[in-house]
């Protein structure tokens, strides 16, 4: 009855206590004692979702411990748990509190609830009312909540709104659920076929380094087995030049590679064995292709107004190596080819330097003959018109040919049209430079073309080809001074060929050893027999002098000038400027040379001149005078010369002048 009654005023507004508050809405169950879960929205029903509560972890940490959904429940399992299972249900705290109100089934089991302990009465505080005047209802707050109710119904359409709202954010989340779940299948995917991957990569790496064990174990081998076929196809078929070059040495290096694999005794590769026949061929292509194209250029050496040094370095020299191959496969081929480019050279410089020697032919010489002696008066000599003058015996600036440098030989072309008149030292020297420097080039790339050749084969081959231009030089020297008297152009010669001495042991190069010293066999033979004819010339002039004074009547047996004149005679000028030439030429001649002697003689000669010469004078003091200018004339021309032997000949004529007494 009285649970009745209580059910029917909770159902009537009715006035109540003043800390009681009302509200139209229907009442929202409650529970006795804390709880974790969230009671549901009025009206919204329950949402199904996948998503778990532990992937909006980030967005639930700021939540009291209390209201967190367990880790791995779903939203809609924390919507629907309920109360959390401590805390007891009301119902059953009522009925501990006024005794059951329906009696339990039979079969029902018993709670251990159904009973209220007195500890859980007391715990209830009623604020010293009744029952039933705690549950009546209180009038002013009933009141209150009647003054409220129009405001309810104005917020019921915000709330409805806020409701569809929900709903309709509901369904984007259920859409965002979907992409979400399949977001993540694909990631899953992704993640099996990367493992794919990973998986593959390692076996990758892990044949990669078994097939680096392998090559290197078997890499070298290999190599040495393989001839790349791009060479072989340039050696066939590819046009000689440098990287046809390049392709040979590859070749060879590989041959050699596998000839030494070969020559190995415990070596029996079948690999290296299959080779040995493709090799063969390729090499006899080679010596082939070698062969044409040295005879190809052979053959340009012996086209009109070619320069072979330009042939020789640019074809020959720049492709040393290609003969040296052939050289070593075909040696009588080889012989063959030098054979035949010692005789096309032979043939170059012989033409060459025949039509050089006709040029210099063609040159102006001063004409120096017997006519030319010392003891003979100059100004008796018979001179054709037109004759350019020249002192026989003063040196002058003819030194000049010896301080030029070595780089300057005379074209052809300026010797035939050279007007002017040259002593004979100037196409001595320009055959012979030009002998020299294109000797030297010619044995110096015999040494280095054909590398295969012995020293005594390559210095064969150098003579066979200038034997026959030697010959043209030797010709040449000795047409220029056989029938001069030119002593001083001769001795000009002497030092010219000493020079191209030096050159040449400057140079390393011995093969024109024999042209040298066959040319100085020329020249110094010559000389001795041109001072030989001035001193016959002056032994003569001597033996005409009178040997005591005598009258008018043997005047004109003398020279021009009186007998009892003191003046220096004209022989003393030609001698002393001769001396004078001889000395200058002679600053640096070794005591080996014939000079001295040469010297000597002719020191003697002019000296017994002197004093056959001083016997005409009938004065004493007249013949000590005579003397003392002679003497003094050859000392002051001496004086400037320099070396061992310019001192001893001036120290002679110095002590001579000395020895008259003269005061000057």
């Amino acid at each position: 009855m009285w649970l009745d009654r209580f059910a029917s005023q909770s159902n009537t507004p009715t006035a109540s206590s003043p800390n009681r508050s009302f509200s139209p809405a229907p009442r929202k169950s409650f529970q006795l004692g804390p709880t974790t879960s969230t009671p549901r929205r009025p009206g919204l029903p329950a949402r199904t979702t996948s998503l778990s509560v532990a992937s909006l972890g980030g967005s639930s940490e700021s939540l009291p411990s209390t209201a967190r959904v367990p880790k791995g429940a779903t939203l809609r399992q924390g919507l629907t748990n309920g109360v959390a299972p401590d805390v007891r249900d009301p119902e059953d705290v009522l009925e501990g509190l006024l005794g059951p109100v329906r009696p339990k089934g039979v079969n029902e089991p018993a709670s251990d609830d159904d009973s209220v302990t007195p500890e859980f009465a007391q715990d209830i505080d009623f604020e010293g009312l009744s029952l039933e005047e705690y549950a009546k209802p209180d009038v002013a707050t009933v009141q209150h909540n009647d003054a409220q109710a129009p405001d309810f119904e104005q917020e019921k359409q915000q709330f409805e709104g806020l409701h569809r709202d929900i709903a309709n954010c509901d369904q984007v989340l259920l859409s965002v659920e979907t992409y979400l779940t399949s977001f993540k299948a694909d990631l899953a995917a992704v993640a099996q076929e990367i493992e794919t991957l990973q998986n593959w990569s390692a076996n990758l790496n892990t044949k990669l380094d078994n097939r680096k064990v392998v090559e290197k174990v078997l890499g070298p081998e290999v190599e040495a087995l393989i001839i790349p076929p791009a060479v072989i196809k340039k050696l066939v078929e590819g046009n000689v030049d440098d990287v046809w070059v390049k392709a040979l040495e590859e070749f060879e290096r590989r041959t050699k590679l596998i000839d030494k694999k070969l020559s190995q005794p415990d070596s029996s590769s079948a690999a290296a064995e299959s080779l040995r026949p493709l090799i063969d061929n390729v090499s006899d292509k080679a010596v082939e292709r070698i062969r044409d194209y040295v005879v190809a250029q052979i053959k340009a050496l012996r086209s009109p107004n070619i320069n072979a040094q330009i042939i020789q370095q640019n074809s020959f020299l720049r492709y040393r190596n290609v003969f040296a191959f052939l050289a070593t496969r075909q040696p009588q081929l080889a012989d063959e080819i030098s054979q035949a480019y010692v005789n096309t050279m032979r043939w170059y410089y012989t033409a060459n330097f025949a039509r050089y020697r006709a040029s210099l032919e063609k040159m102006h010489i001063h004409v120096i003959d017997q006519t030319d002696a010392i003891a003979l008066d100059p100004a008796k000599r018979a001179v054709k018109p037109g004759t350019p003058t020249h002192d026989t015996f003063s040196v002058g600036r003819r030194t000049d040919v010896l301080k030029t440098s070595y780089d300057s030989a005379v074209p052809a072309h300026l010797a035939e049209d050279d007007k002017s008149t040259h002593y004979l030292e100037i196409p001595f020297r320009a055959f012979n430079l030009a002998l020299i420097d294109n000797a030297s080039t010619e044995y110096v790339f015999l040494t280095e073309f054909f590398t295969k050749h012995t020293f005594h084969t390559s210095r064969a081959h150098f003579n066979s080809i200038f034997q026959p231009v030697f010959d043209l030089g030797l010709a040449l020297t000795k047409s220029l001074t056989e029938q001069s008297l030119d002593a001083l152009g001769i001795l000009i010669c002497v030092r010219l060929n000493q020079h191209f001495a030096f050159e040449l042991q400057r140079r390393k190069i011995p093969a024109l050893e024999g042209y040298i010293n066959g040319t100085n066999m020329l020249l110094w033979p010559r000389f001795q027999q041109v001072i030989d004819i001035h001193c016959d010339s002056i032994r003569k002039f001597t033996a005409s002098l009178p040997t005591k004074p005598a009258g008018s009547s043997a005047l004109s047996l003398t020279t021009s000038t009186t007998s009892q004149s003191t003046a220096p005679h004209p022989l003393t000028q030609r001698f002393a400027n001769f001396v004078h030439g001889i000395l200058v030429l002679s600053s640096e001649a070794g005591d080996d040379e014939p000079i001295g002697i040469s010297l000597g003689r002719l020191r003697k000669e002019y000296e017994a001149f002197l004093m056959r010469l001083s016997k005409g004078v009938a004065e004493a003091r007249k013949r000590e005078r005579l003397l003392y200018n002679n003497y003094s004339l050859v000392s002051t021309i001496l004086a400037d010369t320099e070396g061992k032997m310019a001192e001893e000949v001036r120290g002679r004529f110095e002590g001579l002048r000395e020895e008259m007494g003269v005061d000057s």
